[in-house]
């Protein structure tokens, strides 16, 4: 199969590259900055599958889709892009798919096996592209899909379940299990009852976009089908895994992975049983979002350390070690205004709030920029 690369940002044209490098039956034929470019190269030339971002500097990626498909009607396009909203525009060009990054070889892998496996077949026919199933569970709890739009929920158990079994990535879990953690302190007999219930309105719900068949269960078991799902959290946490060391080839795919965490798990809904597993995905970013922000600190990108850093300690305003973090960065800065202003409130916060002064470590590094 025969790929082409479009993207403005040269670290993601690297990692995309390397991922394709290692896949069996791609061949890549082309990987350019700029549309001018990719059209350029299609005229005579044969390319089966293009992975296009959807904004390419100065360019419109959609615009570029329709373009290729006016000199190859049977070029099957997949978009990548950091921005979700852009999803339902995407669409009106046929994609085979619609992908978030930063791009996981797993979900890659997927991608080229769908192309090579439907062939030119939809791209000939003029039919929508697969559909998939968005889930966002960052900062809200958001399921739609790409032809459908949101799902529109019978009850709030339905949607709760259908949370919690996307929290288990696709792992089943025992009915009592269930049982205990969205029914709790109800008569066994009312909560299987309850559960049956939930079960039929979310299937219900999702046959309306073609996923019906996705909520599973066997054996007092229950599962979600992951494979025509994609879940931001997950994904999140995947991107996480694969950048667990930083550097100039990835530092692009790094910095629009940090930007993708757009708040805490289900932030808006009081499922109780989620707590644990929104303190450790938090404490991943935590971590993940501190070796980002010390990297970019090292190569002299202030800004878009600083950032990193004060979004941090708007989550969490005591922590120490994000408050040190900045610290180092407005030193290094060398704006000794806002290193100034910064010490003096934190310290104004530390004493109004808890009655503590700043650590010794805390006074030393400041004294060390002044």
């Amino acid at each position: 199969m025969r790929v082409l690369l479009v993207d403005d940002e040269p670290a993601m044209l690297l990692a995309m590259k390397r991922l394709l490098s290692s896949m069996n039956g791609v061949e890549l034929v082309g990987s350019f900055r700029s549309a001018r470019e990719a059209l350029d190269f299609v005229r005579d030339k044969e390319v089966d599958l293009a992975f296009l971002d959807i904004q390419i500097a100065e360019d419109d990626g959609l615009e570029l889709a329709r373009s290729l498909r006016a000199f190859h009607s049977e070029l099957i396009i997949v978009f990548t892009t950091s921005h979700a909203e852009y999803a339902m525009d995407a669409y009106d060009v046929y994609p085979l798919d619609y992908m978030v990054k930063p791009i996981s070889r797993t979900r890659l892998a997927q991608t080229i096996a769908r192309a090579a496996s439907s062939g030119r077949a939809s791209s000939e026919a003029g039919v929508p592209p697969s559909n998939r199933l968005t889930v966002r569970g960052l900062g809200c709890f958001e399921v739609g899909s790409t032809q459908a739009g949101a799902v529109k929920w019978i009850s709030k158990k339905s949607m709760e379940l259908f949370a919690y079994l996307l929290v288990n990535r696709g792992r089943s879990v025992s009915k009592l299990r269930i049982l205990e953690d969205i029914f709790p302190g109800f008569p066994l007999k009312n909560a299987e009852i309850y559960l049956n219930t939930a079960v039929y309105q979310l299937r219900k719900a999702l046959s309306d976009h073609g996923f019906k068949e996705i909520v599973i269960n066997a054996q007092e078991q229950y599962r979600v089908d992951l494979s025509e799902v994609d879940v931001d959290f997950i994904q999140l946490e995947l991107g996480m895994e694969e950048l667990s060391e930083l550097g100039a080839a990835n530092a692009a795919a790094a910095v629009e992975l940090d930007r993708q965490f757009t708040g805490e798990l289900f932030e808006d809904k009081s499922f109780e049983w989620a707590a644990m597993e929104r303190e450790r995905l938090a404490l991943l970013y935590n971590s993940f979002a501190k070796r980002l922000a010390s990297w970019l600190l090292a190569q002299n990108r202030y800004s878009e350390a600083l950032l990193i850093a004060r979004r941090l300690i708007h989550r969490n305003e005591f922590e120490e070690e994000s408050n040190l973090l900045l610290l180092r960065i407005l030193g290094s800065m060398g704006d000794n205004q806002a290193l100034i202003h910064y010490y003096e409130q934190y310290t104004m916060l530390l004493s109004g709030e808890l009655g503590l002064q700043p650590s010794m470590e805390f006074r030393r590094l400041y004294e060390e920029y002044q």
